[in-house]
């Protein structure tokens, strides 16, 4: 709750602005916005294509594509993606792989998830160098507890592993499957494919999604730097333990559209229609669509 908190006061004290990107709502054009929604429809598609090409077995492609869809509703209920981690790793389950091997299937698409949205950031970082200005988006007196937290969380995980042999156990056999899972995926060229291409597809669809909201009003930033922003504000974002990312990636998308270029209004739209579109608007039915997968006894 701490971060929503710290997001509720940063939006009462800059409510002028939020304001001002509310008006500019109204001045979307809506071809662009069109656009937009369908590039968001395929990012389902592209995770259920990464959590088919997770798993040797062929999964129920309908309710695969269901149960997506239902992820990302369950992902707003609990903190740092564990809503839509819990859907799948029960839909998985139902559809008769064993729990270590879900899990295993899991931690696989999640590493693959997050290696393909960082290799997509690198790639962009070389296409376009100047697109990321990292003093206006770190200031120096966060580097200092950044890196001590980074320093701090690999000590204590060894500490850990170190008094605790029932959980070296626990986590020696994990990882035995985990490899034993991911080389059975990786000879097989189809699995490899989906994986790794919807692995890479996610993020870029995201991406496409904000640069063509940003074009729908009129944010003169150019697309390159649009995705730059996006994927860098993710990432920042992704420790941040609030359900859904909801406020952290608003306020860190804002900041890193302003570091693009963009003005602070327009760019405050541009995160609103965004956000709107991607997490508020499916949220309704993406509920509905869980408690029917629920009752139908799919997860």
């Amino acid at each position: 709750m701490l971060p929503l908190l710290l997001v509720g006061v940063v939006a009462v004290r800059h409510r002028s602005v939020l304001a001002d990107g509310f008006e500019h709502l109204a001045t979307a054009r809506w071809p662009w916005l069109l656009a937009a929604a369908g590039a968001t429809c395929l990012t389902w598609v592209a995770a259920a294509c990464t959590r088919q090409g997770a798993v040797v077995e062929r999964l129920p492609r309908r309710r695969l594509l269901a149960t997506q869809f239902a992820a990302g509703a369950a992902n707003h209920l609990l903190p740092t993606g564990l809503g839509a981690s819990a859907v799948n790793l029960r839909f998985m389950t139902v559809c008769g792989l064993p729990l270590a091997r879900s899990s295993a299937a899991l931690a696989l698409y999640l590493l693959a998830e997050s290696v393909g949205r960082l290799a997509l950031l690198g790639a962009l970082l070389i296409a376009f160098p100047g697109a990321l200005r990292l003093g206006a988006l770190l200031p120096d007196a966060a580097v200092g507890p950044l890196l001590a937290v980074a320093g701090a969380v690999p000590v204590v995980a060894a500490v850990a592993l170190a008094l605790l042999p029932r959980l070296r156990g626990a986590l020696a056999s994990f990882l035995r499957t985990a490899l034993g899972e991911a080389r059975s995926v990786h000879t097989r060229p189809a699995r490899a494919l989906a994986l790794w291409g919807g692995a890479l597809a996610f993020p870029a669809l995201q991406a496409s999604a904000l640069v063509l909201v940003g074009r729908s009003l009129g944010l003169e930033v150019p697309a390159g730097h649009l995705a730059v922003a996006y994927l860098a504000a993710t990432v920042a974002v992704a420790l941040v333990p609030t359900p859904g990312g909801i406020g952290s990636v608003e306020a860190a998308l804002v900041v890193a559209l302003v570091a693009a270029g963009g003005p602070a209004a327009v760019a405050t739209a541009v995160v609103l229609a965004f956000r709107l579109l991607t997490v508020w608007l499916p949220l309704l039915p993406g509920a509905l669509t869980l408690a029917a997968l629920v009752r139908l006894r799919v997860i």
